[in-house]
């Protein structure tokens, strides 16, 4: 307990005091019940939405406030998944590139609106598809604006991936279908840049552009520069075999609603480095991240992985009006339709959906948030000086359950 001499306060100062000291504890009342809350929302949503198993965890700045793991590692072993249990996170790993390349453009190594051909001169002459014709091939004419590391990093630079996009599919097809395993595939563009929003694989080349300005490869530079700094020891793009028994299985939606089971193999190091997906990690990893951002850019033991100036720009809407995060599947095997924020306009900073109004019971207006295709989730809410992610592992990407559960477990952290 405090001592107060109330002769040293004014009125107006002791009932501010009064009022921050109630607030602390309230905020610790709540906290000694946020456990059991959310522990009995997440394995009841997993149960009811039949989902094979769930890691989430939620954070302030500086202290995590609930670990929650349920359900099986794979059916096989009946082995219960654990908080460091590992997951592929796919584009989860787009936030880590977006801070390696704005890593680069502190040092002054690349401008974020200057030509990226400067240093990727495949991307000096891109074509912009126009329609096709009667034949059903592409027509096309060269782009007039040029891709700049400010459009990758804001997926407006008309790259687009062909599973929410009907002509880069048709491109595809033409040419031999989708090159699934392509890192930074060359494709013509489906706008001029900047024109709109559109997901797609401008974080491949702006990985790439990491490596080429670097010198290092993608991994070199995650681990140098981000994942050890941070402490993020379960996170790669290189997955180890001394860790395979921490790594969850992967299942996929059939046609009759059931969810049916991948093998579990050892993922096959990668032939080249992508950063629009790729990584392998762990909630506990995920939230240091996340922790750094909410931190300004600054780790455990003061590392500084950026500066304040750079968080203020990845945590500010970079793409004005244009609307952002909803997306028409033609592939929905993998993905089903993606609309996070229902009948609202989000934008998309330098590297993160952000919301400029708040959820219903959930995350505040200026959040942040991504995903992986896999159903793995994050938001950031520095507003709240909070954090979370929710770890699922099976197609397709925004399935209504794994949705469902995300809200599930969302509005009981708000709730709390």
């Amino acid at each position: 307990m405090i001592a107060i001499d109330r002769r040293q306060f004014n009125r107006r100062q002791f009932n501010s005091l009064a009022f921050l000291l109630a607030a602390q504890g309230r905020k610790l009342f709540a906290a000694s019940g946020l456990g059991p809350n959310l522990d009995a929302t997440l394995r009841g949503s997993m149960t009811k939405r039949k989902i094979p198993c769930v890691v989430a965890m939620v954070a302030t700045a500086d202290k995590i406030t609930y670990t929650g793991a349920f359900g099986k590692r794979d059916s096989a072993s009946g082995i219960d998944v654990k908080p460091d249990s590992i997951f592929a996170i796919a584009s989860m790993t787009k936030a880590i590139t977006a801070t390696a390349a704005m890593q680069l453009v502190e040092q002054g190594k690349i401008n974020l609106h200057e030509p990226v051909s400067k240093f990727l001169p495949e991307l000096g002459k891109l074509d912009v598809i126009t329609g096709f014709d009667a034949a059903g091939k592409p027509i096309l004419r060269p782009a007039t604006k040029p891709v700049t590391l400010h459009h990758l990093l804001t997926h407006t630079s008309g790259f687009a991936y062909d599973t929410w996009d009907e002509s880069m599919l048709k491109y595809n097809a033409l040419h031999g279908g989708p090159a699934a395993a392509t890192v930074a595939q060359l494709t013509p563009l489906i706008f001029e840049p900047g024109t709109r929003w559109q997901y797609g694989t401008s974080m491949d080349w702006a990985g790439r552009l990491v490596e080429a300005v670097s010198g290092l490869t993608l991994e070199q530079y995650f681990q140098r520069n981000i994942l050890q700094p941070l402490g993020m020891k379960d996170t790669t793009l290189i997955f180890p075999a001394e860790k395979f028994d921490r790594l969850v299985s992967s299942s996929r939606r059939q046609s009759d609603g059931s969810l049916k089971e991948d093998p579990r193999t050892m993922p096959a190091p990668p032939k080249a480095f992508n950063g629009g997906g790729g990584l392998f990690s762990t909630a506990p990893d995920y939230v240091r991240f996340m922790q750094m951002i909410l931190n300004h850019g600054r780790g455990p033991n003061n590392a500084q992985i950026l500066q304040p100036k750079t968080v203020a720009m990845m945590t500010t809407n970079q793409i004005g009006d244009v609307s952002a995060g909803k997306l028409k599947t033609f592939r929905p095997t993998i993905s089903s339709d993606v609309d996070f924020h229902p009948g609202v306009t989000d934008g998309f900073t330098y590297g993160f959906l952000i919301n400029k109004t708040a959820y219903q019971g959930g995350r505040s207006a200026g959040s942040l948030a991504w995903a992986g295709v896999e159903n793995t989730f994050y938001w950031i809410d520095p507003k709240r000086s909070l954090c979370a992610v929710v770890m699922m592992q099976f197609f397709p990407f925004v399935d209504s359950q794994a949705v469902g559960l995300l809200g599930d477990f969302e509005k009981a952290v708000y709730a709390i």
